[in-house]
Order: structure tokens, then sequence, then C-alpha cells
């Protein structure tokens, strides 16, 4: 292929360093795309004749037939998928497949391969996501009148429904999404045209293999075209990202799932036993969402340390950028269909939530009571404070505090206080858009649906 200007063949440790076929075959599917729609525009431009175009053309068909089949017979002249699929094109077809590479460098013909490959990515993890979505609407709708301890910093903090919690993971899914649609729309530039790094000299119609091979548009710099992997690190951030959600999913039933909680029970199929205690049940499918997120966390990092300090234009740096993208989308279709079974099969245990459940949860309904009676809130934060530390100091549980003893405290407690412990009253009373009241769980699970439609 360049072998011209050397006098001696590559040294065998940095040729296999420096070969790339033993992972960016995969790319195979989206390279002989590419190299269909620049055939035909080699057409377009008088640059190959009629019967030459059909030849290529029957020649990549072939080509890819063997790679889907996995007939293909690599070589060790295979350096990487685009000298490995025309080195197969020359031995179907003859010399002419020598005419494909007119004009194009792998530069420009990898970018526009791994931008195709981002494209179609995004374009299939969306199904996975969406099904994740869907089962946390499912077991939301299945569990509407389950109550539960809302938690910060670990610490029962108020109570909110179960079906509230599952829908805060569908919002954090539903962004994931939108970030991903938003990266297409950054990859979806065409770098095919800008050759080595200055441009196609042969009169190449650019805005043709655009609309052949479905980008936006094309690049505005050739020199940035050929160099640019924005687009990669903002799909890897896209991918730690989720992967952060589905690991905070996890934790949360990892913890939700033990005898601590027991909240939760993983079905048989998403969980473990030990090799040593027969009596153990480990949840080890949340705690690889949480263990397989550092390597998303690490694919990021590692494209971005790559690109850090690059100059322009093309570098062989960048055969770094692949494998780091497939593990990243290995991880996730790994992942999310093992996330959508976990939480399509757990059982869950409302008697266990709702006796979690302390009435001291109630302290800032509690306030709002006194704020009803034009007490200024940060003053009736402060009172109620001083009520649970009474409570604490008698013994009793908050709502177990005579009423001569919350008089003591603020004139405003009137025997009415203790309505104010009612938990299904204080969750109807936070009827809100995006709050954990009933009706306003059920409009937020209708709206997800809509959105999923």
């Amino acid at each position: 292929m360049w072998g011209g200007r050397f006098s001696k063949p590559m040294d065998d440790r940095f040729a296999y360093l420096n070969a790339s076929f033993r992972f960016d075959w995969r790319l195979y599917a989206v390279d002989i795309r590419a190299s269909r729609a620049y055939a035909r525009a080699l057409a377009r431009a008088n640059l190959i004749s009629t019967t030459e175009l059909d030849a290529l053309l029957d020649g990549l068909t072939r080509v890819e037939q063997e790679f889907a089949s996995g007939a293909f017979v690599a070589q060790p002249s295979d350096e990487d998928i685009h000298t490995a699929v025309e080195r197969r094109l020359g031995e179907l077809v003859g010399a002419v497949a020598g005419k494909l590479h007119t004009g194009r460098s792998r530069n420009d013909q990898v970018a526009t391969d791994t931008r195709l490959f981002v494209l179609e990515t995004i374009s299939h993890l969306q199904s996975p996501i969406s099904n994740l979505q869907r089962a946390l609407i499912e077991k939301s709708e299945q569990h509407l009148d389950v109550l539960m301890p809302g938690y910060t910093h670990l610490q029962r903090a108020q109570p909110i429904l179960f079906a509230h919690w599952l829908m805060a993971y569908f919002w954090m899914l539903a962004r994931d999404r939108e970030r991903l649609a938003d990266c297409a729309r950054r990859a979806s530039v065409l770098p095919l045209g800008a050759g080595a790094l200055a441009g196609n000299a042969l009169g190449i119609d650019r805005e043709f293999l655009a609309r052949e091979l479905g980008f936006a548009r094309v690049s505005e710099n050739s020199v940035d075209a050929v160099s640019d992997r924005d687009f990669i690190a903002e799909f890897l951030f896209d991918a730690a990202l989720l992967g952060v959600h589905l690991s905070r999913l996890g934790e949360d039933i990892v913890l939700y799932s033990s005898a601590e909680f027991g909240f939760v029970t993983l079905d048989d199929a998403y969980a473990t036993g030990s090799s040593l205690m027969p009596q153990k049940k480990n949840p080890d499918a949340m705690e690889l969402a949480r263990g397989k997120t550092g390597r998303l966390l690490g694919d990021l990092t590692t494209l971005l340390t790559v690109l850090k300090g690059l100059p322009l234009s093309y570098n062989k740096d960048l055969q770094e950028d692949k494998e780091p993208l497939f593990d990243a989308v290995d991880t996730l279709d790994a992942l999310l269909p093992v996330m959508a079974g976990a939480i399509r099969t757990m059982r869950v245990h409302a008697d266990k939530m709702r006796a979690a459940l302390d009435a001291a949860m109630l302290a800032t309904d509690l306030a709002d009571y006194l704020v009803r009676r034009g007490v200024p809130f940060r003053e009736a934060h402060r009172l109620v404070g001083e009520a649970v530390k009474r409570a604490e100091a008698c013994g009793v549980m908050l709502a177990d505090l005579p009423l001569d003893e919350y008089q003591r405290i603020a004139p405003q407690f009137a025997a009415d206080i203790k309505d104010v412990f009612d938990f299904a009253r204080a969750l109807a009373s936070r009827e809100i858009i995006g709050g954990t009241g009933p009706n306003a769980v059920r409009a937020q699970i209708a709206q997800a649906k809509q959105m999923l439609e």
C-alpha cells in the first residue's frame, strides 16, 4: 500500500502494535457502506466507468457477505479494516479495486466509518434504554399505593411513593436518551472528501456523498474533519453518565434488597449464591452495574487522554479511539437488558417499606402546620426542632408527644396537631407537578408513557 518509499519491512513487533484489524474489523459494514457511496461518487465525477462501478459494487457486496457469514479470512497484510476490505476486493475483482481509493485517504475514511458507527449505535441504544424505562413504568403502576421512606444523606427524610422513587430513574434515562440524540446531531457531519487533510482534488461531490450516507451536512474544514474525535468523546461521556445512572439504581437496589432494609427481593434469575455460605443470595446483577460503570468512565478518560495535546491534523494516536468506543458499546449492550429484566421481576415488600416509616419524617409537615397559622417558616423550623428534641428526651415518638408539651413550645399548636401525623395525608398535600402526591405521580407516569409512544 505504501511500501514504495521503504527499503525493508516493518519489525514484526511494531507491525502488531501498528495494526488495528484485530479490533476495527467491527467497522466492516460501515466501511463497505461508505466505499459503495464513494464508488458512486467516483463514477459521477467520471473517474471510473459504469462497468468499473458495477464491478466494485458487486465485489463490495461479496466482501460484506464474507464478513457477515464469518467466511472472511484475514491475512497478515491486513493492517486495518480498510486495507483488509481493499485487499479482498482486489482478489475478487482485480486491478479495478485499486481505483476505489482514488482521492481518498484512510484519514477521511476512518473518520467517516467511526461517525457512521456512532450514529448506528445511538440509534440502536434507544430501544434498550426505552425498554428499561418501560420496566420502571410498569413496576410503578403495579405499586402506586406503596409508601416508602425517602432518603437524603441515606437518612430517613420524608415519606414518598415507591412509584415516585422508581420514576426518578425514568427521568434520568430520558435525559440520557436526549443527550445521545443530541450527540447524533453533531456526529452527523461527513468527513469523506477531506482526503488526508487538504481536501479532494478530483471533483468529488461531497453533498452527494452526504445524501448517500445519510449525513446532515459536510465538514467545513478538511484539517478538522480528519482529526475531530469530539463526537466519540461526547458519545463516551453520554455512555459514562448513563452508566452512572445505572450504577445509582443498582446501588439503591443493593441497599433495599439487604436484610437491613428488606424493601425488595431480586428474582433468582438476577442474583447469585455463595460458594461457601448456602444461605446467601447476592445482588450481583446490581453490583455489576456499579462495577461496569468504572469501565465506562475509563473509556472516556482513555480517549480524552489520547486527544490531549495532539497536534493537527491526523496522528496515529487516533487509532486508540476505537477500543474504548467498542468497549462502551459492548458494556451498555450487556447491562441494559439485565437491568430491565431485574426491575420487571423483582418483588416489592410494601409492608417492610411501611414499617420503616417514622413519624419524625413528618416534621416538615409539622412546620407547615405552623406556617399555616402565621408562623414564619424559619421560626417554625426551629420550633419543630425543639419538639423533636423534647420527644427524644421524653422517650416517645414525635406523634406521641403530649399536647401540653407542644403548647409549651408554641401556643399555635392545637388539638388538631394529631391530624398532621398521617402519611397518606402528607403525600396528598403534595399534589403539585413533580410531587409525590398520588395524582401527581399518576400524571407523571402518563407523561412518561406519552414520551415513549
